[in-house]
């Protein structure tokens, strides 16, 4: 606005008796102030606000006031954003009746005016006066999450209330049509907005933003650790790839004495165990004896009885058996130091802090399994050359605030990051010093000050033939190495056991098998670092391969590795990071008898083909929501076949290979052909309409 048209603006409001009831006269017989911009109405009320606060003489009050205001009450429905503000603070509308705030409130809301009801009542603070769950059920519908999040932002009563009312939302037995029946006409409205699983995210995004305890959403809760649970049953009894010990450790923190989830346990174990298998893991797990069935029962009994001592799994042996096909450390156990004090971990400092220092750096937290909150570290390993130190973060945390000293242990790390002199290895580091921030806010700008670090996450992008499948066909029933573990298998021989990965690094004392776990992966960074730098060129990188490394960042990839550590989503919570080859040769020929797969409901067609040539296919209906494909797949251990943007989604939930996006444009022949080809099955001429009624 130029600043003669705000000198004519101000001179026209000195000449008038009354500016506040010009200006509302002004506005009441013109419209272009409704419309969004910088209108000229706006001009002259913003002109006017700030002319008020100059002459502070003119404001009103009594009953004149009164008039005014419940004029410019009617016409704040009509106005743009931009003009509350102003128009609220020229007719002092706080200082109005509340009664009557409310009530004006309450009648745009009876004429399905949600939003601007809602809008009012955040401009107005009257959101304590109001039903929460009444003002907040529309705008959800409308998909206006985020002037929910606003509506409640400066109220943790209204917030705990809100987090409340979804959750009962979300149980079982609710019916959510009963919220949408009352809404059927409005506009815009998307119901499928409130489903469970978009519910499920809204509340742990507000318990997250808002800091309440998750003690007050049961339902989404114990859907979360439902999931949990399968997931660990896939990774212990499909995958097996978790020790006994380390997957105990999860369901018990998974399921407690929760008897709902208990119920759940027993129903798994049935599924993957015979009856003696899944009593030893109920005493195990403490699920009380009247929740299992008579057979598990009995067994149970048997096992009081005969006090017999709990045998390792043939999963377990054939693990022991495989260990020599892992890396193994080349230090003996005794120069793995476990460190909980001060004075000890002053000497390991003492060690890695000197000029010319090549130290590997790792760290682990307990996997979250998405539930609200940020990984915060458990573990910091520094590998040197002849021995790991294990530092036990929160423990040293703890005594440094006991003793007034809680900056002791940031300074430290601060200092090892920040010297160029000493090369810290890593791979993946954003995601560990993200964590690392999480857990101790003094180091939250480490990451911009660290100098002389090699992330060998970048050597992905540039060792040549690192391709997970030949990982796959050497070993037979393990996963693909990904990640790390492949690093290591291309460049030392031999993989990383990984089985441990998912431990509850929290838990004191660590396990043997945890404290192997972390020292061999910080000190394999010193060997692989060692053996690239003496022979680059063997594994397709430039001779000046230090130089090339030494500072480089690659921030996407890492914050997967962040992502794998921390939430654990599915069984394929490890993908590999960096660009890959693909696989030279195909898979091993199968028949479409031990072919197993779950179609998306958008290729309803090429599942029935499928099924015509023997094809052992479940049909999503299409109603279902798209991951109920990867709970299927991850259960049954068959292969989702989808197309378009699900496939991003989906692939990341299932092991590597166990999606497959089909075109959508083709006909479904021309798909079951391009789905057999890609999967190598070889149909016969016995194969067709095998599974055909």
């Amino acid at each position: 606005v130029s600043r003669q048209l705000k000198e004519e603006i101000r001179r026209g409001f000195a000449r008038l008796e009354d500016p506040l009831a010009a200006l509302l006269a002004m506005l009441e017989s013109s419209s272009d102030w409704k419309g969004k911009g910088h209108s000229l109405g706006y001009c002259i009320t913003t002109e006017l606000q700030l002319w008020i606060k100059a002459h502070p003489a003119v404001p009103q009050s009594g009953t004149k006031l009164k008039k005014l205001q419940a004029r410019v009450l009617g016409m704040l429905s009509q106005c743009p954003a931009n003009l509350l503000d102003p128009l609220i603070s020229i007719y002092q509308l706080h200082t109005a009746d509340r009664n009557y705030l409310l009530e004006h409130v309450s009648h745009l809301y009876l004429q399905g005016n949600y939003k601007e009801a809602a809008v009012l009542s955040i401009k107005l603070k009257l959101q304590p006066d109001q039903d929460v769950e009444k003002i907040c059920t529309p705008l959800l519908l409308q998909d206006k999450a985020n002037l929910v999040e606003e509506y409640v932002a400066e109220y943790p009563e209204l917030q705990r209330k809100l987090l409340q009312t979804l959750d009962t939302w979300c149980e079982p037995s609710f019916n959510i049509r009963d919220i949408i029946r009352p809404y059927q006409g409005l506009s815009k409205c998307k119901p499928e907005r409130l489903n469970r699983r978009v519910l499920s995210k809204l509340i742990f995004r507000l318990l997250e933003r808002f800091n309440v305890d998750s003690a007050l959403c049961p339902n989404v809760i114990n859907q979360r650790h439902l999931r949990t649970l399968n997931y660990l049953f896939y990774k212990r009894f499909v995958e097996k790839t978790m020790t006994e010990e380390n997957w105990a450790d999860h369901i018990q923190s998974t399921v407690g004495e929760n008897r709902w989830l208990q119920a759940h346990l027993v129903q798994s174990l049935l599924r993957h165990c015979d009856a003696r298998g899944a009593a030893r893991w109920a005493r195990h797990c403490r699920v009380p004896p009247d929740m299992l069935p008579q057979a598990v029962a009995e067994e149970l009994q048997k096992l009081h009885i005969q006090d017999r001592v709990e045998e390792v799994t043939k999963a377990d042996n054939y693990e022991a058996s495989k260990k020599k096909d892992y890396y193994q450390l080349p230090i003996p156990r005794e120069n793995i130091h476990f460190l909980q004090t001060w004075e000890e971990t002053l000497r390991c400092w003492e060690k890695v802090l000197q000029a010319g220092q090549v130290v590997g750096v790792d760290m682990e937290w307990k996997p979250s399994f998405g539930m609200v909150g940020k990984p915060r570290v458990a573990l910091l390993q520094l590998a040197l050359k002849d021995e790991v130190f294990l530092l036990d973060l929160p423990r040293l945390l703890e005594q440094a605030e006991a003793e007034g000293e809680k900056e002791k242990l940031p300074h430290f790390i601060q200092m090892l990051y920040s010297d160029a002199a000493i090369t810290k290895l890593g791979y993946g580091m954003s995601g560990d010093l993200s964590s690392l921030a999480a857990t101790c806010s003094a180091l939250k700008d480490t990451e911009k000050q660290m100098q002389g670090v090699v992330d060998l996450l970048a050597v992905d992008k540039q060792v040549d033939g690192l391709s997970p499948e030949r990982s796959h066909e050497e070993r037979g029933v393990r996963q693909p190495e990904r990640g790390l573990s492949l690093l290591v298998q291309h460049v030392l021989g031999k993989p990383l056991d990984k089985t441990e990965q998912l431990s509850n690094w929290e838990k004191r004392p660590l396990r043997e098998e945890q404290i192997l776990y972390a020292a061999s992966d910080a000190y394999c960074l010193l060997e692989i670092y060692e053996r690239l730098c003496k022979d680059p060129e063997s594994f397709g990188l430039g001779s000046d391969l230090t130089e090339s490394l030494v500072g480089k960042q690659s921030k996407k990839p890492r914050a997967k590795k962040q992502l794998n550590k921390q939430e654990a989503p599915s069984p394929s919570g490890q993908e590999f990071q960096g660009s890959r080859t693909e696989p030279s040769r195909p898979p091993a020929p199968v028949s479409p008898q031990e072919f197993s797969v779950v179609c998306d409901n958008m290729l309803q067609g090429l599942g029935r083909y499928l099924r015509c040539l023997g094809v052992d296919v479940r049909l999503l209906d299409n109603e279902d929501d798209h991951r109920k494909a990867a709970e299927i797949a991850r259960q049954e251990g068959r292969v989702i076949l989808t197309s378009g943007l699900p496939y991003q989604t989906l692939r990341s939930q299932v092991g590597e290979g166990r999606c497959f996006s089909v075109n959508c444009s083709q006909k479904a022949k021309d798909q079951a052909l391009q789905v057999l080809e890609h999967f190598n099955v070889q149909v016969s001429l016995g194969d067709i309409f095998s599974r055909c009624q």
